[in-house]
């Protein structure tokens, strides 16, 4: 095991998947926690979503994580998608991503109406208050981790095996560290105690 862990190229693979893995789970830990820590609030003009449901499948699917920009409402037009949160009819509260299909103007203003593209019937009207910004697209890196991690089979390849090769590769690296300095420790002394009596002797023979 210690050739094999102190092998050049065994070396330089292991590093590699190890940094690979790391910068991964990196990631997307950092995806989740701006998910937490911004409440959704735009960072940088970007808010970023986990499409939760199936109602813009074909176009996003679920798990899916799309970067939604701060758009000015008045330059939406019929055929955007925009994601706003729900004020009313069963949507109270809940951030939607839907696609804009009608636009009218009302005396307060303009009024938006929505509708998954696989949704039967539409959304209830909004006004531009709702509307948190215009979605431009996924963001792939990212949603190619969120189906992988949570998927069971995913998760288990890709997060739980790798997870535990390092720790286990790891702990192997560091007892066999503690082996070869102990083994150099007593080759230190061994050869201490030989040369003491080499000059032990050469003393006794001075004399």
């Amino acid at each position: 095991m210690s050739k094999i862990l102190h092998n050049k190229y065994f070396s330089i693979i292991y590093t590699i998947i190890r940094d690979i893995f790391f910068f991964v789970v990196v990631l997307y830990l950092a995806f989740i926690l701006m998910q937490r820590i911004s409440g959704n609030n735009s960072i940088f003009g970007y808010r970023l979503f986990t499409v939760a449901t199936g109602s813009m499948s074909g176009v996003y699917e679920i798990n899916d994580v799309i970067a939604v920009k701060d758009y000015d409402v008045l330059k939406l037009k019929v055929g955007d998608d925009i994601a706003y949160r729900g004020s009313r009819g069963g949507l109270e509260g809940k951030l939607i991503t839907h696609r804009i299909i009608r636009i009218t103007e009302s005396d307060h203003g303009r009024v938006y109406v929505t509708r998954g593209v696989n949704a039967p019937v539409e959304d209830p009207s909004i006004e531009s208050y709702q509307i948190l910004g215009k979605v431009i697209g996924v963001v792939p890196i990212i949603t190619t981790l969120n189906h992988v991690i949570k998927s069971q089979l995913g998760f288990f390849a890709l997060v739980f095996c790798p997870l535990v090769i390092v720790i286990v590769l790891e702990v192997l690296q560091t007892i066999t560290d503690i082996r070869l300095e102990k083994e150099e420790i007593r080759e230190i002394n061994h050869n201490d105690i030989e040369e003491k009596e080499i000059k032990k002797n050469n003393d006794i023979e001075i004399f």
